[in-house]
């Protein structure tokens, strides 16, 4: 590479004003890429987050100096991404957009979650030619108004009935996808990319058409996690007094064995099936690391339950000793999961996983062979104590997760192929790759380019 490159990322959410697994990751890559020196502008909408929560974030994520957050506000308040999921138009955040994409001449133009920016926002462009456009599809929403193929908030989606699922969920219809609206604005798009095999296929069965590129997700080593941000589940805690403390590597931070779960608390995280396998499990502890909109509801049902003990949010470097004593990590969702990060923090810390095999867990762990796939309670329950049974097999299984992390989901690794998918797509689109051309030495006229 001769130069750095100029990188324009926009997501409707970025830390802190950001839920969930798919803006950390595009944290961790901004940062990842301003590190080595990159220059990286990030557009994200405040308004969106405050559609889903009014009070402002508590926690600090800094960034690095080579990176610009622009935060876009509208004097409409959550009106403005209203009208956008209305109607598929970028309408009052278009001018500040397009001032950034004016400000400065990228590279590359990164989408990523713009779901409240409406389809539209991808046909926005500068006022040069020689960049190109990518577009990594974190969710299903090219072919799902909610996202998560979850129909009716009750069960997965065996094929669609768009307009009887949104009703279900108390959302209004968004007429746009209704018309061709969607594919005019993707045809601006050079390259689409999916974490994961499995949501490429379901895009395409689903009837998304374009070739999608595949480019898994990564974690930063833990030398990195400290200094560039605090963790996914974003909001600290005080330990209480059911909380482990502040403990060495060796020392485990709670007194019996224990299996952990890390996410947020909600129906689709599957976390439902998993508290009553212990209400008769007396051979270690359950441990709930996260909050969410459920909690309430698993709360009560571990009630009287002295082997199930819920954290709250904890900080990055506290999960860390958390996965490293757990015998395993259960990952028990019951939604078609795009990847799976925990599965990677878990294997960070030479720690096996139990995942349900669905979406696009069960490609992460057949991959690395770090860990157990299950279908059934009873599959699980043997799984469980494989692990808590075997200190050896577990032993085998964490070391062969810990392998695959550093070969292919480490920071290094990941951006070795997300610059091959730049690369292929200035060649593919431009017939050439401007920032590996050599920068001209002098300004001066050379006598062999006068004309003949």
């Amino acid at each position: 590479m001769t130069r750095p490159l100029r990188f324009c990322h926009l997501s409707i959410f970025y830390p802190p004003y950001s839920f969930g697994g798919d803006a950390m990751y595009l944290y961790r890559l901004v940062n990842a890429l301003a590190e080595r020196g990159h220059e990286v502008d990030v557009i994200h909408c405040a308004d969106s987050y405050h559609v889903l929560e009014p009070r402002e974030p508590a926690a600090h994520f800094p960034n690095h100096p080579n990176v610009t957050v622009h935060t876009l506000r509208s004097g409409w308040g959550r009106l403005s991404p209203l009208l956008s999921q209305q109607t598929g138009g970028t309408w009052l955040k278009k001018r500040r957009i397009l001032e950034v994409f004016l400000g400065k001449k990228f590279d590359v133009i990164h989408y990523h979650n713009i779901s409240l920016f409406g389809p539209k926002v991808l046909t926005l462009a500068p006022d040069y030619s020689d960049f190109i456009k990518l577009y990594t599809t974190h969710e299903h929403w090219l072919v799902c108004p909610m996202h998560v193929l979850w129909k009716n908030n009750e069960r997965l989606c065996e094929k669609p009935d768009c307009l009887t699922c949104t009703l279900a969920f108390r959302r209004p219809p968004q007429w746009w996808r209704y018309t061709r609206l969607l594919e005019r604005s993707a045809a601006a798009v050079d390259t689409f990319l999916s974490p994961s095999r499995f949501t490429r296929q379901m895009l395409h069965d689903r009837g998304f058409v374009r070739e999608i590129a595949h480019l898994p997700y990564f974690v930063p080593g833990a030398e990195n996690t400290d200094a560039t941000h605090a963790a996914a589940l974003a909001i600290p805690v005080t330990p209480g007094p059911s909380s482990p403390g502040p403990s060495s590597p060796d020392a485990s931070p709670h007194p019996r064995p224990f299996f952990l779960f890390v996410g947020r608390l909600e129906k689709i995280k599957g976390l439902q099936n998993v508290i009553p396998l212990f209400r008769n499990y007396a051979r270690a502890d359950l441990l709930v690391a996260g909050t969410g909109n459920f909690e309430e509801e698993l709360r009560r049902q571990a009630q009287g339950m002295s082997n199930v003990i819920f954290l709250g949010s904890l900080q990055q470097h506290r999960l860390r000793a958390l996965y490293r004593h757990a015998i395993a990590a259960l990952v028990p969702s019951i939604c078609y999961e795009v990847f799976g990060i925990i599965i990677l923090e878990a294997y960070m810390q030479r720690t096996p996983v139990i995942v349900h095999r669905l979406g696009g867990l069960e490609e992460v762990v057949e991959e690395s062979r770090g860990g157990f796939c299950y279908r059934t309670e009873d599959e699980l329950r043997a799984a469980m104590e494989q692990l808590r049974t075997n200190p050896a097999l577990r032993a085998e299984m964490g070391e062969r997760g810990f392998l695959k992390y550093q070969e292919r989901w480490n920071t290094e690794a990941h951006l070795a192929m997300y610059f091959a998918e730049l690369e292929a797509t200035a060649q593919r689109k431009l017939g050439r790759v401007p920032w590996l051309e050599p920068a001209r030495s002098t300004l001066a006229w050379h006598p062999a380019a006068k004309d003949s």
